[in-house]
């Protein structure tokens, strides 16, 4: 029995944008309705075809992906729409991991789609922002996301100096090369507060680091830090 909710059939997949989320490391972390929209849909726009493709052959996804990514985002809206609203066809996005729009590509698109009158549907999957929320143990009231901080020292610190008097844990990205400056910037900035950080989240090297961020630096110096980090800084006490 088919309901609204069921995309069981492929001539009930509409026209229109489907935003689907994709694992952050471990490939079997994808939903059913994921793979189910993947494997129906026209087109996919994706961030990294090669990466994408990875995903996609391990479930004989056959569709080709096309790029899309933060220095094409704005061009390719003129060919989705096209895709879309001209030939009534189904356009799914995907990123490299996570949910499109949360410090990735997407949020330009949906905006134009928005402004176009074009369907956006959102099959949710998994993120690092909630995976590392919960294993920090740092937050229950809620969290302030900051995605990635500025690459250069002063206007990270000053963005760090804004929010140390926020009453809500904060929630960074850092790449694993500045992961470091990171910390000492936090120490610096924030003090002795409890942070977490979080790498290669559900992959097979992961793991998860508690401590002050002067006790971080410590035990991570001399390290080679891999992988996407994501840090959970406490609130003050």
């Amino acid at each position: 029995m088919n309901t609204d909710n069921d995309i069981s059939r492929k001539e009930d997949l509409a026209a229109g944008l489907y935003l689907v989320g994709t694992p952050i490391g471990n490939l079997e972390d994808i939903t059913l309705r994921a793979l189910d929209v993947l494997a129906r849909v026209d087109t996919i726009m994706a961030e990294d075809t090669r990466h994408s493709r990875k995903l996609l052959d391990r479930y004989e996804i056959k569709q080709r992906p096309l790029s899309c990514h933060k220095f094409n985002e704005a061009s390719r809206f003129e060919q989705i729409r096209r895709l879309i609203v001209d030939e009534g066809r189904s356009v799914a996005m995907i990123t490299d991991s996570g949910m499109p729009c949360i410090s990735d590509p997407g949020s330009r698109t949906v905006a134009a789609c928005r402004a176009a009158g074009i369907a956006v549907t959102v099959i949710p999957g998994p993120s690092a922002v909630a995976s590392a929320v919960a294993l920090s143990g740092l937050v229950s009231k809620g969290y302030r996301f900051e995605g990635f901080l500025s690459s250069k020292g002063a206007a990270r610190r000053r963005r760090l100096e804004a929010l140390a008097e926020s009453d809500l844990p904060l929630v960074i990205f850092e790449s694993p090369h500045r992961l470091l400056k990171l910390l000492a910037d936090i120490d610096a900035v924030l003090g002795e507060r409890e942070v977490f950080v979080g790498r290669e989240m559900t992959k097979r090297f992961e793991e998860g680091l508690h401590g002050t961020a002067a006790e971080l630096l410590e035990s991570l110096h001399g390290r080679r830090v891999r992988g996407e980090c994501v840090v959970v800084v406490a609130v003050a006490d």
